[in-house]
């Protein structure tokens, strides 16, 4: 996982106030709360008095409570009450927790994953074309696999007729003509599938095929993001959300906006939710079996012409990981 980066960890609705919430991320226990105002903390999930789980804790006010002894610390980890001491007792400076920023919109939870961050932190990016608008449905998949290799699977064109012949991939399109891969900034990049039906042609180069047109395309937006476009009025969206280095929260949306009375917009959006798990389920029977579990720019692996999106990625994400390094977080 790379240092210095906003990632997606949690939807909105999973803290709810006053009820501290214990998850895993990043290979980290964490804990998330909200004070009375509704506002956000997050700190390593870890008392730095006697090692308890402050998520088994309370809310005080602004602060969480360890429910060992009652030390409260607040939104930067800091002690602020020992109650063996006397609540007038100055807290000592050692009594300090890891907190992590977090950043809150269109229903995501984002954590910036690092130490020290910088004064001037620029919140977290999301996709520009999804507006109020758009209604969603989601749900939450866990997935025996690095977020690395689940989210190469959302990039890898070449699978589709093969993994989801009954689904999303039929028409036995098999022969890929390119793939076009356009980087809009160092951090978005859109995918644009030319698939077709094998007749003996050569599938073309990136450069032979013309401009990029049509509404479908696939854009994934670094740490964790990605987004199937597939028309004006309809989007899937995942957030690709690491537990540890073999475990992954598939976070899926369906989005749209061309149903907008509120109880058929919802009736229809739950409904858009078990076709999207079933094709998830399908990459993901075959992505737990990959070896090694993280993918790396330079594994051994025998790339072909259709795997350009995931050479991509690995590229840009081998930069920003030698770039943590060089910054001194690994």
């Amino acid at each position: 996982m790379i240092r210095n980066q906003w990632y997606v960890v949690l939807e909105s609705k999973e803290v709810k106030p006053g009820k501290p919430l214990g998850v895993t991320r990043m290979g980290e226990k964490l804990v998330f709360w909200r004070d009375g105002a509704g506002k956000l903390g997050c700190l390593r999930d870890l008392c730095a008095h006697r090692g308890a789980a402050l998520s088994l804790g309370k809310v005080c006010g602004e602060n969480i409570q360890c429910p060992f002894h009652g030390i409260q610390y607040d939104a930067l980890g800091r002690g602020r009450v020992i109650p063996a001491n006397g609540m007038n007792a100055p807290v000592p400076e050692r009594y300090k927790v890891l907190s992590y920023p977090t950043y809150e919109a269109h229903g995501f939870i984002w954590l910036w994953w690092g130490e020290n961050p910088p004064e001037e932190l620029k919140p977290p990016r999301f996709f520009e074309d999804i507006d109020e608008q758009f209604s969603y449905s989601s749900a939450h998949d866990p997935w025996p696999a690095h977020y690395s290799r689940v989210i190469e699977n959302q990039l890898d064109v070449v699978h589709l007729p093969f993994v989801h012949d009954n689904t999303i991939g039929r028409g036995n399109r098999t022969l890929v003509n390119g793939p076009v891969v356009h980087w809009v900034d160092p951090d978005l990049m859109f995918v644009y599938v030319y698939n077709e039906v094998d007749r003996g042609q050569k599938p073309l180069k990136p450069e032979e095929i013309p401009a990029p047109h049509g509404p479908f395309r696939l854009a994934f937006l670094f740490p964790n993001l990605w987004q199937n476009h597939i028309s004006e009025d309809v989007r899937i969206v995942a957030a690709f959300v690491p537990v540890d280095d073999e475990h992954t929260l598939l976070y899926l949306r369906f989005y749209q906006k061309f149903v907008r009375v509120p109880l058929l917009r919802e009736l229809l959006n739950a409904l858009a939710m078990p076709f999207n798990l079933y094709v998830a389920h399908q990459d993901r029977r075959v992505v737990t079996t990959q070896r090694p579990k993280p993918s790396a720019l330079k594994m051994g692996e025998k790339l072909i012409q259709g795997d350009a999106p995931i050479v991509a990625y690995r590229t840009r994400r081998q930069a920003l990981l030698e770039m943590a390094t060089k910054e001194g977080h690994v």
